[in-house]
């Protein structure tokens, strides 16, 4: 097992450090000149039509869901436990830098979220009752409508039910049970009884269930999470400006904090920040078009627009407030970390037992207190990892569907909630490290979907 993980841990290292993220930069990057910047451009649009189609009480049409309801799919699982745990390793390993990296990486993903989801409307179907069916898959088919398409779709398909709908639930399990064992001395296994309780009463609700929770549980999380962030925030008000500086001070040159050569450390405040800002907005993954295809829209450049402000939400604001309650209480001030240089950056995180599970906690407890630090965090996890959960395992059933047919959900949502259960009674490092490596297996056929189809996208954004 020990010879396994360190396999899947050298593969899932030069795939996220080079081949995945120059693939995804570059996908960004190609289609914000393809699209004439249309994260700019069509910015006010995006939150127009969020806004103007605002509902808590959305109802399904024609087998899909409203807009609100496919963006509100969407941010839950963008919206997980990357924005509290990811964002702290990044900060950790790459230094404050990372988050500029971060916001520079969710600026190019607005694009590729831009192009996912027009050709998930784009090649969407719909079934003999009405219901619609859509994703990745379908649009692979599209875009190569021979065996190599039906290949590259099963690949996908298989890659997304492991790494969301199984592995995906059950490490999101493992951080709430570990959260809330260590915040109110529940036993894990208990706090895995009611989330498989909570989560099984709404797979087996179907997609409309699961629109409608989401659609109320996204706004409720995020303004939980931002309003105590924005309480800490303005405790350390005074600390403000130095965070924004270290954040900009350390982008360019992290070598004065993390040590290492100037370029050693430039390597590795970029691909923190690079990496896990991919994989906290999921821009160019392919998980968050499922939803965005079942939404019942007039032309796909609305909900292309719609997607785009996921990412923003994701990494502009969530992960942000993450970054700057960090930042301004460990890093700034009388923080552990103030001051901090590449001779003791090391050491002061190893005596102070700075790690990224708990930096998020550390930081909250500096201005309140220990117990209210963990309370607050691993309440907050909890709405954040519940809701990737809901999510994940919906984008799961989609391809689940698409391989097997209707009649594999049910057999399905019971194995998921048994990998839900599994996840809070068991920490093991080659779940978490397989989890990441069929993450990242679905970024392959996506991109080249995405590539093969680019003329659709950049026509969809001209008119507009």
């Amino acid at each position: 097992m020990d010879k396994l993980l360190d396999i899947v841990s050298l593969i899932n290292r030069n795939l996220s450090d080079y081949v995945l993220t120059i693939l995804l930069c570059g996908a960004g990057i190609y289609f914000t000149i393809r699209t004439r910047f249309v994260q700019v451009r069509c910015f006010a649009e995006g939150w127009k039509r969020i806004f103007g189609n605002f509902s808590l009480h959305g109802k399904n049409s024609s087998g899909g869901l409203s807009s609100f309801q496919a963006l509100s799919t969407a941010v839950a699982a963008q919206v997980g436990t990357g924005n509290i745990v990811g964002a702290s390793g990044a900060i950790l390993t790459g230094g404050p830098g990372a988050i500029f990296w971060m916001w520079i990486i969710a600026f190019f993903g607005m694009a590729t979220s831009y192009a996912e989801a027009v050709l998930a409307q784009k090649t969407r179907i719909s079934d003999s009752s009405g219901k619609l069916h859509g994703g990745p898959c379908y649009y692979i088919k599209y875009a190569f409508p021979n065996l190599f398409g039906k290949i590259l779709a099963v690949c996908f398909a298989v890659a997304t039910i492991t790494s969301l709908g199984l592995m995906g639930c059950m490490v999101q399990a493992n951080s709430i049970g570990e959260t809330f064992q260590n915040a109110f001395g529940i036993p894990a296994y208990l706090v895995g009884i009611l989330i498989v309780a909570a989560a099984g009463a709404i797979f087996l609700g179907g997609i409309s269930r699961i629109a409608r929770v989401t659609e109320k549980l996204v706004p409720g999380m995020a303004l939980l999470y931002l309003a105590g962030g924005m309480i800490i925030l303005i405790c350390r008000y005074h600390c403000l400006p130095e965070t924004f500086y270290v954040i900009f001070k350390f982008a360019f040159t992290p070598e004065a904090l993390i040590g290492g050569s100037f370029g050693a450390a430039l390597k590795i405040a970029v691909t923190q920040g690079v990496k896990r800002g991919l994989f906290s907005n999921e821009a160019g993954m392919g998980s968050t078009p499922h939803a965005h295809a079942l939404a019942n829209v007039k032309t796909p450049h609305e909900q292309g627009t719609v997607a785009m402000i996921g990412v923003f939400i994701d990494t502009a604001i969530v992960l942000t407030m993450t970054a700057l309650i960090i930042i301004s209480t460990i890093y700034t001030g009388n923080g552990p970390l103030a001051g901090a240089d590449g001779s003791n950056y090391e050491t002061i995180i190893s005596n102070a037992g700075l790690t990224k599970t708990n930096l998020a906690q550390i930081a909250v407890a500096s201005i309140t207190s220990a117990d209210f630090g963990s309370i607050f965090i691993a309440i907050c996890l909890f709405f954040f990892a519940f809701s990737t959960i809901i999510s994940w395992n919906f984008f799961g059933r989609i391809n689940c569907h698409y391989l097997f047919g209707r009649k594999s959900i049910r057999i399905y949502s019971l194995a998921s909630l048994g990998f839900i259960y599994l996840g809070t009674l068991v920490k093991n490092d080659l779940v978490w490290e397989l989890q990441d490596l069929f993450n990242q297996l679905m970024v392959l056929p996506n991109i080249i979907a995405l590539a093969a189809l680019s003329g659709i996208v950049a026509a969809s954004a001209k008119n507009h």
